[in-house]
């Protein structure tokens, strides 16, 4: 006979878990007992439950696999709703695993009780509560299933501590072989036609994109078509952004060169497309032909209502579109392109100006220059998530990890940690904003302590910048939106850090180098200036694509 919490844990090593991120409770403590002698997984004990399913969730992202966190009820649960948010929109694989008091017997009245698992329905794929210790093999790989298939997302387990410690004959389930569905030939054959009649097709990298890694079939259909493409913030990296076919990331709603770019665009194969994402062009009647290629059919709405699809593997859509398709020289790309040397020219008028607090063109400019190709940068939520995407050249898929999707603070830190974790031998910088930073610095402590190494960029304004410049924006008086921080490269010495602090333009360039090479947790206070945010961003920008 196998105690029930030594079960749950054959069971994650079964599906291959490696780490289990989180914060224990009393509710936990045979599983936790049981997780301290499996030789397979590691407990990484943080210092907060959202930074646990940041973590997790973003295992998820790079790797296909769920990642794994564990929490206790009530408030424990609760502090797992945002991650879980965050990864049930952003297309995350990641199980969370909370614990309850028990339900043969009740020995506390309801205190800390909750409803965990109808909490969790709305925001995950998946969420059960393990009533015998006999089903959790099968709930257990269900939860994996659901989890990693398109579209990933998060799902969610309870164990109640009456439960844990239950004996169970029962083994594990292994998981099983899967391949996903290739599209129907007559719908790839459709599109094809279309796309060999069109004036000037071009495509659109999304989420799903990334998530399905096709890159290799997306550059040969590149090297054979040269339909030039722009990406979503989410399908940053899929292909080479110093390829000289992009033509950008559609970081702004609207009014951005790149939508100059897609204006011109009789057809548009729209690769990945996820409904989470703001879009990157809204569709009219009697406007360009849309081609949907996904994983699942189109949600169809009143700007998104594509006339094709090919539903199936997207890897294997875009490799039968490249083989069935004719290079056509009538083609013409000449506008799309004069809007992406627009876009260059105008990024690249003040990536040299030295001004200190940092302007932004400069200082994305400096971090893509001091960061390899493999490097990888994982952004919290803020303004400076817009200059990324949009002048942040990616070379590597996963390499720009931001989430346009909930589009959470507090995340920046704990992803560029877990990103640590799966590689360990690239370069790896958190770029958060002075707010978003603070709703997780604590886990500074726990990136010290499992001797990462890892470099925090803050961008220190004294306020929720964001906010701020949409208040401005809509006219309203500059009010309830600044704030005073602490001392930053303290704050980093006191957890074991090493802290550092911008002075000038001209530090900044060596200081990152000397941070990404040399190892352990560094934090850099850097000051940053918005205040021509709005000129830039809004009026110069929807200008100059005006009259292209």
């Amino acid at each position: 006979m196998t105690k029930a919490s030594d079960l749950l844990v054959q069971c994650l090593e079964a599906e291959g878990c490696e780490y289990v991120f989180g914060v224990p409770g009393e509710e936990n403590l045979d599983f936790l007992d049981s997780l301290s002698r499996s030789t397979k997984i590691k407990l990484i004990l943080t210092r907060h439950e959202q930074g646990a399913g940041f973590m997790a969730a973003t295992y998820g992202r790079h790797t296909g696999k769920a990642g794994v966190c564990v929490a206790t009820l009530g408030p424990g649960a609760t502090n797992f709703v945002t991650a879980a948010a965050y990864a049930f929109l952003g297309g995350m694989p990641m199980l969370m695993i909370t614990g309850q008091k028990p339900i043969k017997k009740s020995k506390q009245g309801r205190f800390q009780i909750l409803d965990v698992v109808d909490m969790m329905r709305p925001i995950t794929k998946y969420t059960h509560q393990l009533a015998s210790a006999d089903n959790i093999p099968a709930r257990t790989r269900e939860a994996f299933r659901l989890a990693q298939e398109e579209k990933p997302g998060a799902t969610h387990l309870e164990l109640p501590e009456d439960i844990a410690h239950d004996p169970t004959d029962a083994t594990p389930i292994l998981p099983s072989y899967v391949r996903r569905p290739v599209p129907d030939p007559k719908a790839i054959k459709e599109a094809v036609r279309v796309i060999e009649a069109a004036k000037a097709p071009i495509i659109v990298v999304g989420a799903g994109a990334n998530r399905t890694l096709t890159s290799r079939m997306l550059n040969q259909l590149l090297d054979k078509t040269g339909i030039p493409f722009l990406t979503t913030q989410l399908g940053k990296g899929v292909i080479d952004e110093r390829h000289p076919l992009f033509l950008g990331c559609a970081a702004l709603s609207s009014g951005d060169f790149v939508h100059a770019a897609i204006r011109k665009a009789d057809v548009i194969i729209n690769i990945g497309h996820d409904v989470i994402e703001k879009p990157p062009f809204f569709m009219n009647t009697g406007g360009a032909t849309v081609i949907h290629v996904s994983n699942k059919s189109a949600e169809v709405d009143p700007v998104y209502f594509p006339q094709i699809e090919i539903i199936g593997d997207i890897a294997n859509a875009v490799w039968q579109i490249k083989e069935e398709i004719m290079a056509q020289g009538r083609w013409d790309f000449a506008s799309m392109l004069a809007a992406r040397a627009a876009e260059v020219a105008h990024r690249d008028a003040a990536i040299d100006d030295m001004r200190c607090p940092l302007y932004p063109q400069y200082l994305v400019d400096q971090v893509r220059k001091a960061m390899p190709s493999d490097g990888i940068i994982a952004l919290d939520n803020g303004v400076y998530k817009i200059w990324f995407a949009r002048n942040y050249t990616a070379h590597q898929a996963n390499t720009v990890l931001l989430d346009n999707a909930l589009a959470t603070m507090g995340a920046g830190l704990p992803s560029a940690m877990a990103s640590n974790m799966v590689y360990p031998d690239r370069k790896v910088m958190a770029i958060c904003g002075d707010g978003g930073f603070m709703m997780n610095s604590q886990e500074m402590e726990t990136a010290v302590r499992l001797k990462l190494n890892i470099t925090v960029l803050i961008l220190n304004d004294n306020s929720y910048g964001m906010i701020r410049w949409k208040q401005a924006n809509m006219g309203f008086k500059d009010w309830g939106l600044t704030y005073d921080n602490p001392d930053f490269v303290k704050y980093a010495e006191s957890y074991g850090a090493l802290g550092h602090r911008v002075t000038s333009a001209e530090m900044f360039p060596g200081l990152l180098q000397h941070c990404l090479s040399t190892p352990g947790v560094h934090l850099i206070d850097c000051p940053v200036d918005y205040s021509d945010n709005d000129r830039i961003l809004n009026k110069d920008i929807k200008q100059l694509s005006a009259d292209l």
